[in-house]
């Protein structure tokens, strides 16, 4: 991070010889006077002045003197703490986090078998769900963070990472809190007929496009709108606004302030699990073979 010929420059001043300094860094004393007139012609300073008896340092030489050890002593502890750094991350586990995607089933499956991994600190890294960019954050599984949980029944997200399945959400509906249904505590599929229901388009879902085609073969009175492949905040602004019904899951009940959540009489729900990177190191591994002893 710094000039070596400082070093050389140093050691010529401290043993006020180009001879005794060639000594002690185990080069020529001619190596050491042509380091010493590049420095000096680099630096546009006279930095030494020769003497019959040796040299000793000019009056620019000695500030030079006193900052150079300056710089080298903070050079040495920023790589020290760079290699700190770089092994405090060895011994950490990012977790992504996001409104639709909460870290905290990770953290109750971390206070589990945490005990295994004493040295292993969380950090938490928030991102957004934004749906033209989530594919990407999954992509950086292994990089930006080590873990995701999530709900996962996309193909799309399952051709870019692994997927360890830790349950089930079930499906629900979420509706504005003055729609006619929101005062239910739960419907059944026939109380929908006459509405529009959003839900993701079909091809990228197995559950939801199972969903769709039972709904559109036996519940044609229900209208579907496509949403984005994968929700955002504007999607659940979107059914606030309009009044339509959004397919959701019982996970996401609070995401929205304006709408309520509320159960429906089928049997569909989706995956949710621990989503790591394909190519996952040592550790990260060792974490999800914990937790498959668990489930």
């Amino acid at each position: 991070m710094y000039n070596q010929m400082l070093d050389t420059f140093i050691a010529a001043a401290d043993f006020g010889s180009f001879t005794k300094a060639a000594k002690h860094l185990y080069i020529s004393p001619t190596a050491v006077m042509k380091q010493i007139n590049t420095l000096e012609n680099h630096l546009d300073i006279k930095l030494v002045e020769r003497t019959p008896s040796g040299i000793r340092l000019t009056d620019s030489g000695a500030v030079i003197y006193q900052d150079a050890k300056f710089m080298i002593d903070y050079s040495k502890k920023s790589i020290a703490n760079a290699k700190a750094a770089n092994h405090a991350k060895d011994t950490t586990f990012c977790v992504g986090t996001s409104l639709l995607n909460p870290a905290k089933p990770f953290m109750d499956l971390w206070y589990r078998v945490n005990k295994d991994f004493p040295e292993y600190k969380l950090h938490l890294v928030p991102f957004e769900d934004n749906y033209e960019g989530i594919l990407g954050e999954i992509g950086l599984l292994g990089e930006k963070f080590d873990f995701l949980i999530g709900v996962c029944d996309s193909k799309a997200w399952l051709s870019r990472c692994n997927f360890l399945a830790l349950g089930r959400y079930k499906k629900m509906i979420a509706v504005p809190r003055e729609h006619r249904l929101a005062g239910n505590s739960c419907i059944d599929i026939e109380d929908l007929y006459g509405e529009t229901l959003m839900m993701v388009a079909h091809g990228d879902s197995g559950v939801n496009d199972f969903l769709r085609n039972d709904l559109t073969k036996h519940h044609p009175k229900i209208q579907i709108e496509d949403t984005p492949q994968f929700y955002d905040l504007s999607v659940f602004n979107r059914c606030a606004e309009t009044g339509n019904v959004l397919l959701s899951i019982e996970c996401w009940q609070e995401v929205h302030p304006g709408l309520i959540s509320i159960p429906v009489n089928w049997d569909y729900s989706i995956p949710y699990g621990l989503l790591y990177s394909l190519d996952a190191p040592e550790d990260v591994l060792r974490f999800v073979n914990m937790v498959k002893t668990m489930v």
